[in-house]
């Protein structure tokens, strides 16, 4: 058995005593005198350096021994020699989106998810802002969000598709709903609905919230087309007066059309005050294009379909009115918008949906609409609700006010307060305004210029990931989400002629169930590639 022996030091020795201690008090036993080469049998060096020997005869020698500098990396590359660095990412809670290239793993997302997360992982608000050029992937990426949710128990509302885009989409998902704007199709919307009784509310804040609506509705009309001039407080007080006396002759069904009738009648009034009978007159020509002008038939009445609550998707096709000019395009807008949201917020309903806003500054086009927008978006979670703004570049907002103006301050303050960001590729004009109004650091604002098709960087709460979106895990879904207008043409045959059968969503994502998130349908399952 061999022998041990223990050896204590006292304290405070120097390195060179402690060398010293253990020399002397630890000696080898049975220690055998070095050999040399000689003993060894092995010959002496044939050459001679001049500083010592050297190897063997046609050997080399060198004065220093070999130098190996440490291996340098990026913390992106690094991350792949010693995996415990790499980012997590969101865990596996909702659809799959596509990679995080960074963890090389498959990066799940579900604003609902993030939402109610209480780590440091979690965010405060449900809405998603999309931005990137012409051709970045952004449309493939939210129809790939929006389309794998569906299996989660959510639901997608498109309030004005105004290239017929989610057209595609909603005719191929079983249960889909596209009601048709224009083009000689019977389809009417009212923007002054009032829209489902608030369960959550008292009947006064329902009355004030439904009031609002309808008259941001009516003075965001007004001013868009009168060139975006503001109203006159005597032009406001016409309108509240025309739209109270539409509600009571109405029975609490008010419609454009009324509210026209009502403004003839102050116009008419012989006893009436002379100012308000001069205020009425611009409103009431802005109110007569939707009555007897080029809009007639779309919005004046009440409306002659509804909304189903129970569709997985509910697509409002403006494609044909969009194609009248921007005017027509924005007094569309603004009209199918307030439709929407007078049937979705509604808490009692328990839903959760995605309202995907194409062109998302036409929604921002006054500065009523824009105060409503910033109302909606804040109160979005309570309804259950994510508002997908959807921009091609950060100066679409100059189109709103002028320069410095309250409104497009407005618009940029809104658009910074969305958490929730997929940045795409952007173009060099955009450096500055990703800096300043969204606040990105400089290395992620160079690294956006040189993003590929379907990559973007993805700001969820506190955390970035970069991200490669995928949707042609199977060959429906390329067909479905690809926005090529070129690559169409070129084919020229119809991309639903490339599905040979509508979605079964049974066939690729588990059934989902309640969970009891505030009564919100939530996912139970993790989706399975």
């Amino acid at each position: 058995m061999a022998r041990r022996t223990y050896l204590f030091e006292p304290a405070g020795l120097t390195p060179a005593q402690r060398r010293a201690l253990k020399r002397a008090a630890l000696p080898l036993p049975d220690a055998q005198p070095r050999r040399s080469r000689r003993d060894r049998g092995l010959p002496e060096p044939a050459v001679r350096g001049p500083f010592g020997p050297g190897l063997v005869e046609g050997g080399y020698w060198n004065l220093a021994g070999a130098s190996v500098p440490a291996h340098q990396a990026t913390s992106q590359h690094i991350a792949g020699i010693y995996p415990f660095v790499a980012d997590a990412g969101l865990g596996h809670r909702g659809p799959i989106v596509g990679v995080d290239l960074n963890a090389d793993a498959l990066w799940h997302f579900s604003p609902w998810e993030t939402y109610i997360d209480s780590t440091e992982r979690g965010t405060f608000s449900t809405n998603i802002l999309v931005l990137g050029a012409y051709r970045a992937g952004k449309s493939a990426a939210v129809k790939t969000l929006v389309t794998r949710s569906l299996a989660f128990g959510h639901q997608a509302v498109v309030p004005s598709d105004a290239k017929g885009e989610w057209v595609v989409v909603a005719d191929a998902i079983p249960g889909g709903t596209v009601i048709r704007l224009g083009g000689g199709t019977p389809a009417r919307l009212n923007p002054l609905d009032r829209g489902p009784r608030r369960s959550d509310a008292t009947d006064e804040q329902h009355e004030q919230m439904v009031r609002q609506r309808r008259i941001a509705t009516l003075v965001t009309l007004v001013e868009l087309a009168l060139s975006g001039t503001r109203l006159t407080a005597v032009e406001h007080a016409c309108i509240h007066d025309a739209l109270e006396r539409c509600i009571t002759d109405t029975h609490d069904h008010p419609t454009l059309r009324g509210v026209y009738d009502q403004l003839g009648l102050i116009t008419s009034d012989p006893s009436g005050d002379a100012r308000m009978v001069e205020a009425a007159v611009q409103p009431r020509f802005v109110l007569r294009r939707f009555v007897e002008g080029d809009l007639s038939g779309l919005f004046e009445d009440e409306s002659t379909v509804s909304f189903d609550a129970d569709a997985p998707i509910v697509v409002v096709d403006t494609s044909e009115l969009f194609a009248r000019g921007d005017l027509v395009a924005q007094l569309t807008q603004v009209c199918t918008t307030a439709w929407i949201q007078a049937v979705v917020s509604d808490r009692s309903a328990h839903r959760t949906r995605y309202v995907i806003r194409e062109e998302g500054w036409r929604d921002m086009t006054s500065l009523a609409a824009l105060q409503m927008y910033q109302q909606w978006l804040k109160l979005s979670r309570h309804y259950g609700i994510s508002n997908i703004v959807i921009l091609h570049k950060m100066g679409d907002l100059d189109a709103v006010g002028d320069a410095d103006s309250q409104e497009r301050n407005l618009a940029y303050s809104i658009v910074g307060d969305i958490e929730n960001k997929f940045v795409f590729r952007t173009n060099h004009q955009e450096q500055t305004p990703l800096r300043t109004r969204l606040n990105l650091p400089a290395p992620h604002v160079d690294m956006a210029r040189q993003l590929r098709k379907g990559e973007f960087l993805a700001y969820v709460g506190q955390y970035a990931y970069l991200v490669d979106c995928f949707a042609t895990s199977t060959e429906w879904e390329y067909e479905l989400f690809k926005t090529d207008d070129a690559v169409r043409a070129s084919d020229h045959q119809d991309p639903l002629l490339a599905i040979s059968s509508p979605i079964d969503l049974d066939d690729y994502w588990p059934e989902p169930t309640d969970t009891g998130l505030d009564g919100w349908i939530t996912p139970s399952k993790e989706l399975q590639q």
